[in-house]
């Protein structure tokens, strides 16, 4: 078996992953051809991972231009045997009707606050969700890494 194969992560790894983790990194093509990397919060809905963000922000322009992003997530910075992570490759599409941006900001808020938002808290939603967009991260390819599967071997 290679290395390669021996630290990939499995479907179930990468979405427990995903959920214990808070930050990926999206990277559009910027104005100018190059990599604009911005970190997003997110949440993974039915398998695939959705985020929020202001409508006029440098990364929904690049993403109208071009759908292409890649995201990444990663952890286990402190030493090499544990760094452990999941790079996607995907094409946004970009919502902006207020019901659909409204549902993603509160479930953003439940994933990082621990508890749902009160429904009486739509309204203060709605308001945000004015001026904000929900961005939906469709799948093409996908690459992980878990080292930790190899043990603290040596590098």
């Amino acid at each position: 078996m290679s290395r390669r194969d021996q630290i990939t992560m499995s479907d179930d790894e990468v979405l427990a992953f995903l959920d214990e983790e808070r930050v990926v990194t999206c990277a559009s093509f910027g104005p100018r051809g190059w990599p604009h990397l911005m970190p997003l919060w997110y949440v993974v809905r039915e398998g695939t991972l959705w985020s929020w963000t202001f409508a006029k922000s440098q990364k929904i322009r690049n993403l109208e231009r071009d759908p292409r992003c890649t995201l990444q997530v990663e952890a286990g910075r402190d030493a090499y045997h544990e760094l452990h992570g999941v790079m996607l490759e995907c094409e946004a599409t970009i919502h902006r009707d207020l019901d659909t941006v409204t549902r993603v900001g509160m479930d953003l808020a439940g994933r990082y606050s621990g508890a749902e938002p009160a429904a009486d808290m739509r309204e203060a939603f709605e308001r945000q969700a004015a001026k904000r967009v929900a961005l939906e991260f469709h799948e093409r390819r996908r690459a992980t890494w878990d080292h930790r599967k190899l043990g603290s071997a040596t590098y």
